[in-house]
């Protein structure tokens, strides 16, 4: 139980993060997604550094890995869990397996932002 509530207060401040640097970007530069993009290269970095410390080092307990790496990072971006899972694949050299993560995961996350946004335009075109 504890475990679950250091992930979602994680995520929650990872959410937080996330919604005001996409927030502050929009308004300072709109027109691109600066904001999501920032968090996506910000939490892929951490993560890797993350994961190179603790296989390094015993410098994170659980607790505080299921806090930070799980919890903040993944509420600022699932993309570096995703990133972290296809790095983990190429570190293994199973090249086959993270070119299929990054086509699946890319292509089904477009394609599903492609259907949700055709079939919410033609509900409310009914509607």
């Amino acid at each position: 139980m504890v475990e679950a509530l250091l992930v979602g207060t994680g995520g929650a401040v990872g959410c937080i993060i996330r919604y005001f640097t996409t927030k502050v970007s929009l308004e300072l530069m709109p027109g691109f997604p600066y904001g999501t993009l920032f968090v996506n290269a910000v939490a892929g970095l951490a993560i890797g550094m993350l994961m190179g410390l603790t296989n390094q080092t015993d410098v994170l307990s659980e607790r505080a890995r299921l806090f930070v790496v799980v919890g903040i990072l993944g509420g600022m971006s699932t993309y570096s869990a995703f990133s972290a899972e296809t790095f983990s694949m190429l570190q293994e050299q199973q090249y086959l397996s993270a070119a299929g993560n990054i086509l699946l995961n890319t292509g089904l996350s477009l394609s599903m932002v492609a259907l949700g946004w055709w079939l919410m335009t033609r509900l409310l075109e009914t509607g």
